[in-house]
C-alpha cells in the first residue's frame, strides 16, 4: 500500500491542481511564487555556460570521480528549468555519486521543436569536449526531459557521436500522438496530468509538425544501438501505456532495458523525495543503477 506521506501528497495536488486550467505563462507566474529549495549542505551548486545553454552543476561531497549525469528536467518543453529542478537534481546527484549537469534549455512556445533538442545536444557535446568519460557518463531526464533524452540519444546515435553509458528516464514522455488508452483511463487517477495538458503542451511545442517526428517521439524512432536504459513509470500515471510500449520496442531492437512500473505512483512521483518514502526509494534505485552502470 502507498504510504500516507504519499496520499498526503496526492490531496495536496489534487487541491492546488498545478497544471489545470491556466496556459503555459500562467503556470510560469505559479512556479516562480513557489518558495525556492533550500540550499543542502553536502550539495554544490555551480552555473555554467555549456555551449551556449545555461545550466547548473549539482555537485555532491560523495562524489566518484569522473562520473557525470546531464540531466533534462521535465515541463513539457514549456515550464520548469534549473532553478525549479534543484530539489530532484540534488537528490540524484547525492545518491548517484555524481555530478549532475541540470540543462536550461529553451522553453516552448518561444522557442518550438527543435530548440530544446538542440540545447540538448549542445550541453552533451559541452560535457564531452570538458574531457567527461563516455563509460562514466549518463543521460536522464523526468518527463517531457525524459523523452528529450531519449530523443537526443537517437539524434547522437545518428550523427556518430560518443553515446552514454546509460540513461535514466523517470516517467518520460515518448509519444507525442497522445493515442494510448491509459491517457483516458488513468486521468483521473493521475493529479498531474491530463489529455489536455498533454495537449496544450504539444501544441506549443510542435505546432504543426507531425507528432511522431523520433527526436520529439522516441515510441516511434529506430531504437537500435541506443546504451542501457532505466525507465521509472508509475502504474497510475497516464503515461503508463506509451511507456510500456516504448520499453518494449526497444527491448525488441536489442536494447538493454530495465523497466520499473512503481504500483499506485502518479506522474514523476520521484520530484517529491523530500515529501514521502516511495520518491526515496525510486531516487535509491537509480543511484543504484547508476553505480552498477556507471
Amino acid at each position: 500500500m502507498p504510504s500516507p506521506e504519499f496520499q498526503t501528497v496526492v490531496d495536496m495536488l489534487n487541491t492546488m491542481n498545478p497544471l489545470g486550467g491556466a496556459d503555459i505563462a500562467a503556470i510560469r507566474v505559479g512556479m516562480d511564487q513557489a518558495p525556492p529549495y533550500p540550499k543542502p549542505e553536502d550539495i554544490a551548486w555551480q552555473a555554467v555556460d555549456a555551449g551556449g545553454v545555461p545550466c547548473e552543476w549539482n555537485t555532491p561531497d560523495d562524489l566518484e570521480p569522473g562520473r557525470v549525469i546531464v540531466y533534462y528536467h521535465g515541463g513539457g518543453y514549456g515550464i520548469g528549468g534549473v532553478v525549479p529542478h534543484r530539489g530532484l537534481c540534488s537528490n540524484l546527484a547525492r545518491a548517484c555519486r555524481a555530478r549532475v549537469l541540470s540543462v536550461g534549455y529553451r522553453l516552448a512556445p518561444e522557442h518550438p521543436f527543435p530548440a530544446a533538442l538542440d540545447d540538448a545536444l549542445a550541453a552533451y557535446r559541452f560535457v564531452l569536449g570538458e574531457g567527461a568519460d563516455p563509460t562514466k557518463l549518463a543521460l536522464g531526464g523526468d518527463s517531457a526531459g525524459g523523452g528529450l533524452a531519449l530523443g537526443a540519444l537517437v539524434a547522437l546515435r545518428d550523427a556518430g557521436d560518443p553515446l552514454p553509458a546509460a540513461a535514466l528516464c523517470l516517467s518520460p514522455w515518448v509519444d507525442m500522438t497522445l493515442s494510448d488508452p491509459s491517457i483516458d483511463r488513468l486521468e483521473d487517477q493521475d493529479p498531474m496530468l491530463s489529455r489536455a495538458v498533454l495537449a496544450m503542451f504539444r501544441e506549443a511545442y510542435l505546432g504543426d509538425r507531425d507528432p511522431t517526428t523520433p527526436t520529439a517521439s522516441p515510441l516511434h524512432a529506430e531504437l537500435a544501438g541506443l546504451p542501457p536504459l532505466l525507465i521509472q513509470v508509475g502504474r497510475a500515471e497516464v503515461l503508463i501505456g506509451e511507456v510500456e510500449a516504448f520499453a518494449k520496442q526497444a527491448t525488441a531492437a536489442g536494447v538493454d532495458v530495465t523497466l520499473e512500473p512503481w504500483d499506485d505512483m502518479i506522474h514523476v512521483w520521484q520530484t517529491f523525495a523530500d515529501m514521502m518514502p516511495e520518491g526515496r526509494e525510486a531516487i535509491a534505485d537509480i543511484g543504484r543503477y547508476v553505480e552498477a552502470r556507471l
